[in-house]
């Protein structure tokens, strides 16, 4: 399948093409899937890095589609990893349900990053959703024993069966139903920041959420925390 004027530019923008091979697939919840792959040498020509993501492409009527993936547990010496997909109606929701092992998808590696604050923060403020949760996840691994406080806003009862790699004694997990279109995150994150937040050189806020929710809880964090605009990470990981 030909990748259309996208590309075309992620072509310009030097982005390498693998193809991913499916070989396996299981259900974590019923709205939520984890296919595993073989990755075409993605790994030995990239390495890995926390949050590290490729842009998977689909057909949707006929035409190319990307759409953005963290990898789940990369393991360069095998060439592996898994996706993980948060199931609602569209393009990619539609291949993940049907892919059986020995399938093939496209995949481009651009514009993938992630820069460790230094010096390292002494506190992390995490917030995301179903979506971003495997980047939560690699984040905190990547962070290993900073203290963090992680807000996790879910959508169906079952997400609260959706593992957090936290650790009861360093990682205080919150999760938050999903109201009035990501206000109610808004809302718990802005009145919980002045009583978590000691002193604000120190702390590291990364938050993924929809592009509404993100830049709602960035421009939060930035008047309550006065942080430094290095300190707060945010990214919009889709459009509501």
């Amino acid at each position: 399948m030909g990748h259309g004027w996208e590309g075309a530019v992620l072509k310009l923008l030097r982005g390498k093409d693998f193809t991913l091979t499916v070989t396996g697939a299981e259900y974590v919840t019923e709205h939520y899937l984890r296919v595993h792959f073989t990755d075409g040498g993605l790994l030995a020509a990239a390495g890995t890095h926390p949050t590290m993501w490729v842009r998977v492409w689909f057909s949707r009527s006929g035409r190319p589609h990307q759409r953005a993936y963290t990898l789940v547990d990369p393991d360069p010496a095998a060439g592996t990893f898994s996706l993980e997909f948060a199931l609602h109606p569209g393009a990619a929701g539609d291949w993940a349900r049907s892919a059986r092992p020995g399938d093939t998808i496209d995949a481009t590696l651009q514009g993938t990053a992630f820069t460790a604050p230094d010096p390292l923060p002494a506190q992390l403020l995490v917030v995301g959703d179903t979506a971003s949760l495997p980047a939560v996840n690699s984040l905190l691994d990547a962070f290993g024993p900073i203290p963090a406080t992680v807000w996790l806003e879910t959508r169906h009862a079952s997400d609260e069966r959706l593992a957090v790699r936290a650790d009861p004694v360093r990682h205080d997990v919150r999760r938050v139903p999903r109201e009035r279109a990501g206000a109610r995150l808004v809302e718990e994150v802005g009145s919980a920041l002045p009583g978590l937040v000691k002193d604000p050189s120190g702390v590291y806020v990364w938050i993924a959420c929809d592009t509404v929710t993100t830049r709602a809880l960035a421009a939060r964090a930035r008047s309550v925390l006065t942080a430094p605009r290095r300190q707060i990470h945010a990214l919009g990981y889709w459009r509501p």
